[in-house]
Order: structure tokens, then sequence, then C-alpha cells
């Protein structure tokens, strides 16, 4: 008995040691009671030294910057908080050097998690195709368990800036279009990063970016200036940063626009007014890469002196690698241009994080090895991002049911630049293992369901240059096989940060290689793989099926192939509207009429349109296949008219009319049919995807209450109007297949 005591006593104590036993978390006013106790002690430049966040001194997803010995910064209390330092080793010996200050306040460490830590998920933009919000959150929370077994604290994701422009080359870090279905994966994303709470062992802090309208950017030319009216700031592109806050993001990140002539660093409405104002965020404000000290070159200010006396005062807390704080804040304190509460604000804000990570009562409880040796990719976190992959692909057409491929074909011609690609499926953002790492590509995925059929492949050609020497091998593998599949699209590094694109057809000569191709006669099919909605008219017309894969990460090929296969019915629908040519751009689905509005794509006499073009997309917002088919029908309103304080419950059924079973997402847009201000032509209300097996029907109920007939007006106050409304349902923005309306009344 007592052998036994002694050995859970050991157990318990080993526990304690690894940093894995939790104390009762303290509550806010006990962590607050702590912060001003520490504050107390603190002087100006140890202050200002938590307002300091520096990289570490080799590249991860950033660039490097080696100045000035950062370790002995470290030990002087000048830097609060470090990113791009990678690993319990590393993380580890930097908080030692932490723990050598006078006071011992703790390291952050920060990292760009955007889509998986080891294990790689599908890219942003892809997983917001799945309209799964579950399996959004799943890949934040596996990101989380992964990054935090390696010694990092907060993940500069998620990026929930709302996007209509496909050459903006971020796209593929965010939700894509549209608000509603934004503010949603935004909630999922926070909750998913962050767990069951900070302090827990698996959770870093969320950061929810770029604050505020970097997707807006003119032109799509990314750090460009944003000019917008303060109306459609506040409906369409703070709405998701305000889900953010309410899910419990940790932090967020400015942006390195300037809005309406002030650059997002030194803007005070929307980072006091806001953010720690109406909105009452009560974590802190980090800036992006240097954007305190570029907004001298915006013109704001003269020098780093002046943009760390803007930037402190609008609201921005900690300074990312512009060295403007470090240099500047103590003299214009001391020089009375800064008062020290404005200081003490920042500094609180980024203490309270640390103590509710537990960094005080153990600075090294994410530094433990066999924590980090067990959890990187795991095979269950393998499967969980080859689900997450299948689920993100988009079907954009299938004629003659081409998809799925049969097992029983003898042959199948792999030919493309991406056939055997495995950097690409990981996709820009993503953390680079080099050697370490092991990426599905098609080819291999194909190789592990193709069974006895007997693969060909040629490349055919690049993916950006204009060699067509590689066109005849492609030709003769195409003559040889009875089904030809096509990998193109983009290079891993054509979409993402500074990747904009004035032109974004395929690249190159691929679109000419599908021609020849498909004029062999053989059945083909496109595989596009891409960070962004790409331009590719000829293809769209002629080939007979085309699959939107995106960057799938690990899993890709394997995913791919259970599409391919029919093993995975693909269930995806475009977060983002497709354009025929970059003249439409910017295009999207929940635009304002006009007072001529084109009635078709032929009406184009003084009317809203082209004379050279059609007005509509080639893939609308919510578009995309299956290989089953789905009935709507049998609408019902629970009431034609009601009050403000009341609720309508819409009902239909959805039945599955094919052979397969097969998930549709189903969606609800509304239009407010005469309003002042005018309204879209429809907006995303709700959606629901559902599972249904051949011949199974389900009826679906949605509600709408007032919320969602409100919007804000020109005095930016939050209102509804009576009138009529019109309810919209079906499988994409521009193929509803029921309507109904009803009325608001006073």
């Amino acid at each position: 008995m007592i052998q036994k005591t002694i050995l859970v006593i050991l157990a318990i104590m080993a526990l304690s040691q690894s940093g894995y036993s939790q104390k009762k978390a303290a509550t806010e006013a006990e962590i607050n009671q702590k912060v001003e106790a520490l504050l107390q002690k603190m002087t100006l430049e140890e202050k200002i030294g938590q307002l300091n966040q520096y990289t570490g001194d080799w590249e991860v997803t950033g660039p490097v910057t080696n100045s000035g010995n950062k370790v002995e910064d470290v030990r002087q209390g000048k830097i609060g908080s470090m990113l791009n330092v990678r690993g319990v080793k590393h993380t580890r010996a930097l908080q030692e050097a932490a723990m050598q200050s006078r006071l011992k306040i703790p390291l952050l460490f920060g990292q760009d998690v955007i889509h998986g830590y080891r294990v790689t998920f599908p890219i942003p933009l892809a997983e917001a195709a799945s309209w799964d919000l579950d399996i959004i959150e799943k890949s934040a929370r596996i990101a989380a368990t992964e990054a935090s077994a390696s010694g990092i604290h907060w993940t500069f994701a998620p990026m929930v800036d709302v996007a209509r422009d496909p050459r903006w080359g971020r796209v593929m870090e965010g939700a894509g279009e549209d608000t509603y279905l934004g503010c949603l994966i935004a909630k999922a994303r926070v909750k998913g990063f962050q767990g069951k709470g900070l302090g827990n062992l698996d959770a870093v802090m969320a950061c929810a970016k770029h604050f505020a309208a970097y997707g807006a950017a003119i032109g799509g030319r990314d750090y460009n200036s944003v000019d917008m009216g303060l109306r459609t700031l506040w409906e369409v592109y703070l709405p998701p940063f305000k889900a953010a806050v309410d899910a419990g993001a940790a932090t967020f990140m400015n942006s390195f626009n300037d809005i309406n002539g002030i650059p997002a660093t030194g803007n005070s409405y929307i980072q006091r007014d806001i953010l720690k104002g109406k909105w009452g965020f009560k974590g802190f404000v980090v800036s992006d890469w240097g954007s305190i000290g570029e907004m001298i070159q915006h013109g704001y200010v003269k020098d780093n002196y002046e943009a760390a006396e803007a930037a402190i005062k609008a609201g921005s807390d900690m300074d990312m690698e512009s060295r403007s704080y470090i240099n500047n804040l103590s003299k214009l304190v001391k020089e009375g241009k800064v008062k020290e509460d404005l200081i003490n604000d920042a500094v609180k804000r980024i203490l309270y994080k640390k103590f509710e990570l537990g960094l005080f009562d153990n600075p090294y409880r994410f530094s433990d090895e066999k924590r980090e040796r067990q959890t990187l990719n795991k095979p269950e976190f393998l499967d969980a991002a080859r689900d997450v992959a299948r689920k993100s692909i988009v079907l954009l057409k299938n004629e003659n049911q081409l998809l799925p491929l049969s097992k029983e074909l003898k042959s199948v011609a792999l030919i493309g630049p991406l056939v055997k690609s495995e950097k690409d499926m990981q996709g820009f953002w993503s953390i680079d293992w080099g050697k370490e790492d092991h990426l599905i590509s098609l080819f291999e995925g194909m190789k592990n369901q193709a069974g006895k059929t007997r693969l060909l492949y040629a490349k055919g050609c690049e993916i950006s240059d204009t060699s067509r020497a590689g066109f005849t091998e492609a030709l003769k593998a195409a003559s040889e096989a009875e089904v030809v599949v096509m990998a193109m699209g983009e290079k891993y590094d054509m979409s993402g940060e500074a990747k904009s694109r004035a032109n974004i057809h395929l690249p190159g000569v691929q679109e000419e290689l599908i021609r020849a191709i498909q004029a062999t006669g053989k059945p083909v099919v496109v595989l596009l793989m891409a960070g962004r909605p790409l331009v590719f008219n000829w293809t769209a017309d002629h080939v007979p099926a085309i699959v939107y894969t995106w960057w799938l990460g690990s899993q890709a090929g394997n995913a791919i192939a259970d599409v391919l296969y029919g093993n995975y019915n693909p269930s995806g629908k475009l977060p983002m509207t497709f354009p025929r040519s970059e003249g439409q751009i910017p295009i999207y689905y929940n635009y304002f009429n006009t007072g001529r509005p084109a009635q078709n794509d032929q009406d184009t006499h003084y009317r809203s349109g082209y004379i050279d073009m059609q007005k509509s997309p080639r893939f609308a917002f919510g578009y995309g296949l299956s290989y089953t088919t789905f009935e709507y029908g049998d609408l019902k309103l629970s009431a034609d008219k009601m009050t403000g304080n009341e609720k309508i419950s819409v009902s239909f059924t959805l039945r599955n009319t094919g052979k397969t079973a097969g998930e549709e997402v189903a969606q609800l847009y509304l239009r407010d049919m005469v309003a002042q201000p005018v309204r879209p032509v429809k907006e995303l209300k709700a959606f629901q995807k559902v599972l249904l097996k051949p011949g199974e029907s389900k009826t679906i109920t949605f509600t709408i209450d007032k919320e969602k007939l409100s919007f804000y007006n020109d005095n930016l106050e939050w209102i509804t109007q009576p009138g009529e409304f019109k309810i919209m349902i079906g499988g994409s923005s521009d193929g509803t297949k029921l309507e109904q309306s009803f009325s608001l009344v006073d």
C-alpha cells in the first residue's frame, strides 16, 4: 500500500514538473492585481521593452534581421516578444535568457501558423470552400496543439479580411468575399486556436488580422491604399473582426494600408474608438511587420520618432520589428509628448496575456521536448488533414458524369507541371520542414488508389514559362490512355503576401497544353491547383470535367484521389466569385443594383453591363457540384408578416435525387426590396451542410429575425426598415430554386 502511494506521489510530481498540471485558473481580478503589482516595479525602459518584438535569426515565414545581440537584449529586458523562433530547444534557450533579466518577465513566442504547423492543412481560402465550420475549427485546433507543443504561444492568424479582388495575393489567407460566412469562419478559427482557453497547454493566442479593410486594397495591389465610405467599412469589412472579439480573440494585428488617408497603424478611430472603445477589446494590438516605421513612407510622419508617437497614441501596443518604440518612446515620455499612462495601458495588456498563459508560474511550460516529440505529425492529425482537404475541393464541371473515375480503367495519363509536385501542394504561408517533410503529390495519391490501372506520366510544360518542348511527350501519354487527368495551376509562391497579379489567367502555356490534349478526343479532367480564383475561359468552355483543388497541404494527393475515384463525393462551394476576365474585377455576388440593371448577359443597350463580355461571372459565389443531384421544394414560411421583435421560420425539403450519397450546402439569401440607403441584390444570411443518402429527403429550417434584416444607415445606426423582403434558397448565389416574400411591419 505504501509503495503504491509513493508511486502515485511520484507520478503527480512528474506531471507537475513537466508543466502538464494545471492550477485553478486565476480570475480576471486576480490577474489584474498581479499585473498592477508588477507594473509598479518596472522602470520606463522595462515597460517599453515589453512593447518591442524582434524576429529570430533564421528564416521561417519571414525575413531575417540580424542586428545587435538579441540574447543580450532579452537579458536586459529590452524585448517582450519574439517571432519566428521555432522548436522547444530554441524557445527554451531564449526563455532562459529572459529569466536572467531583472524582473524575470517571460517572453512571448509568436509564429505565422496560418494553415497548420507540422501537418499542413489546406490554405484558409480552400477550407472556406468546405463551408464546414466544424472541420475549420478542427484544423485550427490541431495546428494549435502542434505549435504549442513546439514552444509557440501565439499565432498570427486568423486573417479575417473580406476580399473581393482575386488579383490580391492574400485572398488565399482568408475566407473570401462574404461578410456573413467570414464572421462564422473567424469565430471557428479563434475557437480552434484558443481551445478551452488560454492557459491550457494545447492553446495558442489567436490574432485577428489585418485591422482593418486590408482586403479592399485598391487595384488588388498588396499594401495599397483603401478608399471607402464608413458605412461600407462598418457593414462589410468590420463584422468579421467583431466576430473575432466576441469569440475571445486574444490579440489583433493592424494592417499595412491607410484608410481614407490615415495609416491603420496610426489610426485611433479604428484602434481606440472602435476596437478598444465601442467593442471593449481587452487584448493587445501588434503592428504588422515594420508598419509603425512604414508610416514614414506613407508620408504620414517625418521619422521614427513621430511614428512612435502616432502609433502609441492610436492604440498600437506592440511594435513588430520597426524599432520605433524601443528607440523613441522613452524620449517621447520624458519630453511630455506621450503620457506614460499610454505606455502603462499597453504593457498591462501584454502582461495580462503572459499571466493568463501561465508563463509567470512556469516560463518553460510550453518547452517540453517529450511532448513535442509525441505531438507533432500524429497519424490522426494526418487523417484529419486528408478529411479537411477533400472537403475543400470544389467540382466545377462534370459533363456526362466523367467523374468519378472507374477503378476498372486500364490506363490513366497524368499530365501537367503539378502532377508530381510536393512543395506546391503545401501552399504559401506554410512552415518549411525541409527534408523532414513528406507531402503527398497527386501522382503518389493516385498510385495509392489506382489498383491495376496503369498510370502514365508526362509533365508537358512548366508552370509559367513559354516552352512547348514537353507537348509531344504529353500527347503520346494521352494517346495511350483511356482518360487524361491534368494537374495545372499556380506555383505555391504565386499567391500570398506581396504576390498580387494583374493577370490571373492560367500562367505560361498551360491552357495551350490543355487545348492540345483536349484535341486528342480523349476524356479530359482538369485539376486546378491555386491560391486564388483564376481565369481559364477556354478550359471552362471545352473541357468536360474541372475540379478546383486549391493547395491542399500534407495530404493533397490522397484527398484528390479520394475525390477522383469517388471514395469521397465532392461537396465544396466557392467562397469567392470567379471572373471571366480581370476587367470584371472587383466582382462579387452581393452588389447594389443600378437604375439600369441588365436583365441578362445579352442586355447591354444602355444597361449596366459590358458590350464586349457578359456581365455574369464564370462561376458564382456559393457554386459547386456533386456526383449526385439535389432537389429543393415545399418552401413554407411560418408567417407572411413579422414585427421587429418576432421571428419567421423558413422550412423546405431537400432531397437527394441521385444514386450517390452526398452533401449539399443549402444557402438562404435575403433581399430588402426597398430601403434607404439601398441594399444589395441578395445577401447570404444562413446555410446548412446536409448529408443525404440516395433518395433521402430532409426538412431544413432557418429562422429569420430582426438581426438578419438589419443594416447600417448613413449615421452608422444599426436599423431595420419596414417593407418587403424576398427569400431565395438554393445551392449557389446564382442558382436559387425557391423564392418567397414576406413583410416587416412596424
